[in-house]
């Protein structure tokens, strides 16, 4: 008789691949963290992508701003090393709410296909997918209500992505392009990249370094094994935006980019290398370092007075880019 299945790939008991290609999801999971009940912003889910079953969570202030102002639009992509994670997750909603009441936006929450059942790129196609979903209710008589024109500005769209969707929305940037003429009438104005997970086969200082608290470098490449195409390392184009074999960034025109890390984050050294490149390159870079904070500091407890200055940051942002050519 043959031995029996046994586990080699442990992602936190959440995700769990075993030697004969099953895959374990676990639906009861101890998250620590209690969900936020904030009365003054509504949300309700949509299905987006029928094929693949995946469904988006918007958010919106319950009552119309004084000023009586659009909303701009914030898409909000979840982390979770491309394994785990979810629009439905305690810190995702929470993080949300935060965004919706101190952006006064309307925020869309995605889901995306998860790996090791969808490697990569499928992520970055879901990606797209809710771009052109957001499209197609702006342009519909039929769209959803939430996106009515007389209270949704569309033309003041912003992308943010928390660690794997940090990468996620770094790839819409580079796909999409500056200006997102391909999405009219919706119009990105700017990027916002929290913690972007990024790899590379040479390790980095910060990698090197001690664990956080919530994340080891023993999670981060179990995470690029269990995501990546089969066959491929941590330097394929989209673990490594500067690997051997990825697109020169240097041609490629893109909108404005705010990236934000916690000096105390592995994946710090690698973060602050991309911004400092882009910026080299000529692009529009605005990068902000958190002293001492970890991974997940703001999506984690996004309630804080760490996150106040995150709102802060991003709110800046966002004016500073409403008018961007």
């Amino acid at each position: 008789m043959g031995s029996l299945p046994h586990i080699v790939e442990d992602c936190m008991g959440v995700l769990q691949l075993f030697s004969d290609g099953t895959i374990f999801r676990s639906k009861y999971i101890d998250f620590d963290i209690p969900v936020i009940n904030d009365n003054s912003i509504l949300f309700k889910d949509c299905l987006y992508d029928k094929t693949h079953n995946l469904h988006l969570r918007l958010y919106k202030p319950a009552l119309p701003n004084s000023s009586n102002k659009k909303l701009p639009v914030v898409i909000f992509i979840h982390g979770g090393g491309f394994c785990v994670g979810s629009r439905v997750w305690p810190n995702c909603h929470n993080c949300c709410l935060r965004l919706a009441s101190g952006l006064n936006a309307l925020v869309v929450a995605p889901d995306y296909r998860l790996a090791p059942e969808h490697r990569l790129p499928a992520a970055m196609d879901d990606g797209i997918s809710v771009m052109k979903w957001i499209q197609a209710q702006v342009s519909s008589e039929n769209g959803d209500a939430w996106f009515s024109s007389s209270k949704v500005d569309f033309d003041q769209v912003f992308v943010m992505g928390d660690s794997s969707g940090g990468n996620i929305a770094h790839h819409l940037a580079v796909r999409l392009g500056s200006g997102s003429t391909g999405l009219k009438p919706i119009r990105v104005r700017g990027y916002i990249l929290l913690a972007p997970f990024f790899g590379g086969i040479a390790r980095t200082k910060s990698e090197e370094g001690p664990s956080e608290q919530l994340l080891s470098l023993d999670i981060l490449d179990r995470f690029w094994r269990l995501s990546m195409p089969v066959g491929e390392g941590r330097d394929h184009p989209l673990a490594n935006p500067f690997g051997p074999s990825s697109l020169s960034l240097e041609t490629v025109a893109l909108d404005p980019v705010l990236v934000m890390v916690g000096s105390s984050e592995l994946l710090k050294d690698r973060v602050e290398d991309y911004a400092r490149r882009l910026k080299h390159m000529g692009k529009k870079i605005d990068y902000l370092e958190f002293e001492g904070k970890q991974h997940g500091f703001f999506t984690n407890n996004p309630y804080s007075q760490d996150a106040d200055k995150v709102i802060e940051v991003i709110r800046k942002f966002m004016f500073d880019n409403l008018n961007s050519s």
